[in-house]
This record gives C-alpha cells, sequence and structure tokens, in this order.
C-alpha cells in the first residue's frame, strides 16, 4: 500500500479528560465550566520522509474525528451542553508542521457534525514536539467567532506522545464562557448565527 494513502489508524492510545472551574479567585460560579479534551496518539505514515501527496489522508481520519468528538459530547452531557470547541496537534519529531494540518477537515468538521452544524470556524494550533510536549488548543463559541467570553483555551499534553513516528491529535469542548468573564463584546444570547461570526 503507497504511503500517502494509509486506509487504517494506527492508534496507540486514547486520553480523555474533563475539568470543573468553580472560580477563579472570585465568587463561586452558580454552575461550573467543564472543558474536556480528547486525545488520540497515532502512527505518522509520512514520517521519516517527504511526500507529495498527503491529502486523501485526510478522510481516513474522519472517523476517527467523529469518535473523538462523540466521546467528548458524551464527556459533557449531550450536544445541548457543549458551547466552545477546538482542535489541535502535535507532530513527532520525525514528520513535519504539514502533516498536523491533516486534522483540520476531519476533526473539524466532526465536530460541526455532532453539534448540530455549528457555524463558527474551529480554532485550531498544530506544532512539531518530543514526548511530553503540550499544546494550548484555543477555544471559541460554536456559532460565533465574535463572542469574547468564550475565548479560553485548554492545555493538552501526554507524558509518552508523541513519539518521532507519531502524532497526537486533539479535540477540546467546553460548556460555556469563561468562570468571571467581563470583558465585554458580543454576548453568547446576542448571536444572530448567519456568518459564524456574530
Amino acid at each position: 500500500m503507497s504511503p500517502s494513502s494509509p486506509s487504517e489508524i494506527e492508534v496507540r492510545k486514547f486520553a480523555l479528560s474533563v475539568e470543573e472551574i468553580f472560580h477563579e479567585g472570585g465568587p463561586v460560579a452558580a454552575s461550573p465550566l467543564r472543558k474536556a479534551a480528547c486525545l488520540a496518539v497515532i502512527a505518522n505514515p509520512f514520517a521519516g520522509a517527504y511526500t507529495a501527496d498527503i491529502e486523501g489522508f485526510m478522510d481516513t481520519l474522519k472517523p476517527l474525528g467523529l469518535t473523538m468528538a462523540q466521546r467528548l459530547i458524551d464527556a459533557l452531557g449531550g450536544p445541548d451542553k457543549v458551547q466552545g470547541f477546538g482542535k489541535g496537534a502535535i507532530v513527532g519529531g520525525a514528520g513535519e508542521l504539514e502533516h498536523g494540518a491533516l486534522w483540520h477537515v476531519p476533526g473539524g468538521y466532526a465536530m460541526r457534525e455532532l453539534l448540530g452544524d455549528s457555524k463558527a470556524i474551529v480554532p485550531s494550533t498544530k506544532k512539531v514536539g518530543s514526548p511530553g510536549t503540550q499544546l494550548d488548543v484555543p477555544l471559541t463559541h460554536i456559532n460565533a467567532s465574535y463572542v469574547r467570553s468564550h475565548f479560553d483555551t485548554v492545555t493538552v499534553g501526554v507524558n509518552d506522545a508523541p513519539r518521532a513516528n507519531e502524532m497526537l491529535l486533539a479535540l477540546v469542548m467546553s460548556t460555556g464562557a469563561r468562570v468571571h468573564e467581563r470583558v465585554g463584546g458580543l454576548k453568547a444570547a446576542e448571536i444572530v448565527g448567519a456568518d459564524g461570526l456574530r
């Protein structure tokens, strides 16, 4: 089989985490903010050599994106609980940054599909790193990128990943605004939802 069109994903491990934030030094929130991350550590089929044609691997990754997005939604209590999302990738040292970009479509569209065709672009980040590398994955509101109260991050990482020939793929979601948000801007209750921005 050509390395430019691998038909299977070799998953070494999954990790799922949920954090609950009750306050940031101010009053205790009536309902805690919950942020969750689902990670997959997979073999990078392009590690070790430059391959010009890699785009087809995005289709291979689509089922993984759906599996990870569903795990996050379940962990947060259902699609109606999710207000924020983001995605990211850490590519091991034998790979290249562009391999992490393969996660844009399968990761982003999986979340949008399972959340009812949310309108906003899914924010993203990626880098090349070694085992134990951490990544700050951005969060924004699922329907309007200008909702300032939902700008946030989830820091992800796995102590033994990614190895040189691996990639760590991440999806993150949240249930609401930052605890104690108070810097103005468009409110979630004011979203029109026509363009993914407002």
